[in-house]
């Protein structure tokens, strides 16, 4: 039996979504218009920090890139957060960084 070979789409193009494991599509939102790439698991090759729990997301895991529509800055802008995090922020206060004798108000 011989191995089986990649499929076009019938139209002769590629598959949308981009290829290395990933789709990108514009999400709208109470903070604004974000550019959302999903990243799948076999493309996460490095460890990140999610900005929404402050925890690290390990190489391997599928998570979200997220950053603002409205600047082109690229690599400055992105963040990488847990898919969860993400859908979550609205509901999310930021989280403060206090000393351990801060007050709390």
């Amino acid at each position: 039996m011989s191995p089986r070979k990649n499929r076009r789409a019938v139209s002769g193009k590629p598959p949308q979504g981009g290829g290395g494991g990933w789709a990108q599509r514009t999400e709208d939102g109470p903070d604004g218009e974000w550019i959302v790439r999903s990243i799948a698991g076999a493309a996460a090759t490095k460890a990140y920090r999610c900005p929404g729990c402050d925890q690290e997301i390990p190489p391997g895991v599928p998570h979200v890139v997220a950053w603002p529509a409205d600047e082109r800055g690229g690599a400055d802008d992105r963040r990488h957060w847990h898919r969860p995090c993400w859908q979550a922020r609205a509901r999310r206060a930021p989280r403060v960084q206090r000393s351990r004798n801060a007050p709390r108000y």
